[in-house]
């Protein structure tokens, strides 16, 4: 990036070559990331939608199908799949990015793979720079696909404007994780592979337990593009998102970009020599004794 000015108007009219460059940099911390953040100047009216749910739930497929819905009135879409397993052995979310292969040469359709490497914070600090990037650009939408295990739910939902979790009628199990937590992550539901038997109970199920929060909840059959419509418009609806929303995401991001700058000193290589040598030296070696003499020498 000889010239960082140039280099954020290609980024602004949505030139994918420099996109693509841009976030490289980003993504791995190369010179000048730092300066192309801080100059960055986002798009006001680009929808940010997490996608989460079970391995098996037809994520890939679903955000596949919004996105041949989206291209045919003119949008343009960016998509964001964030694998949280090793980039060694192929998990699945960079696996399906096969089941998308059809939008790859689609001038409006944008889409990068993510994996975390096991990196303290990756998904957040990481996912939050490389949006940010995507926001500055002349996107309508942006999907953030993540397989729903763990913190990662949480995180999206703390990035994204609307969070939809994504389930199938066999989902059964799911239905205690929505009222032990999903809940609070979900701003619509999805119920993917509406043509399986169980899918109407299913989702009347999922009504009875949202219907006092006013969640809605679809119907789809992705591969089929059935019920896709209505989803989208509901994507696209304008969200009237209060104050108090708007300072909790910020916030969040905030949070988790200043605890990744935080810990970008922390070797673990060298932490973990630090730890052999002081069980070599000490048996009753404890923990927090150990945490409070790093943190005094860092």
């Amino acid at each position: 990036m000889d010239n960082l000015s140039n280099t954020l108007k290609l980024i602004a009219s949505g030139d994918f070559r420099t996109i693509a460059r841009a976030l490289t940099y980003v993504e791995n911390n190369i010179f000048p990331a730092e300066d192309l953040l801080k100059g960055l100047k986002k798009k006001k009216n680009t929808k940010v939608i997490g996608i989460t749910g079970p391995p098996g739930a037809g994520k890939s497929t679903l955000v596949n199908s919004i996105t041949n819905s989206l291209v045919k009135t003119g949008k343009k879409v960016a998509i964001l799949a964030i694998d949280p397993t090793s980039p060694f052995n192929f998990g699945s979310l960079l696996g399906d990015r096969i089941r998308m292969s059809s939008q790859f040469n689609n001038p409006n359709v944008f889409i990068r793979s993510l994996a975390t490497r096991g990196s303290l914070g990756g998904v957040s600090a990481k996912t939050i720079e490389i949006l940010d990037v995507l926001l500055a650009a002349d996107f309508d939408l942006i999907m953030i696909e993540t397989v729903g295990v763990g913190q990662s739910e949480v995180e999206i939902a703390g990035i994204a404007s609307k969070t939809i979790v994504v389930l199938v009628p066999e989902s059964g199990d799911e239905i205690q994780n929505i009222k032990s937590g999903l809940m609070e992550i979900a701003q619509g539901f999805v119920v993917n592979k509406a043509d399986r038997e169980g899918a109407d109970i299913f989702a009347a199920n999922l009504l009875k337990i949202t219907h006092q929060q006013s969640i809605p909840i679809f119907k789809t059959v992705a591969d089929k593009e059935q019920g896709i419509s209505a989803l989208c418009n509901w994507l696209l609806a304008e969200d009237e998102q209060n104050n108090e929303r708007k300072e909790q995401l910020l916030t969040e991001k905030a949070f988790q970009l200043i605890q990744h700058k935080r810990m970008m000193d922390i070797d673990k290589k060298k932490l973990r020599q630090k730890i052999a040598e002081a069980l070599k030296h000490h048996t009753d070696f404890n923990m927090y004794k150990f945490v409070a003499d790093f943190n005094s020498e860092n």
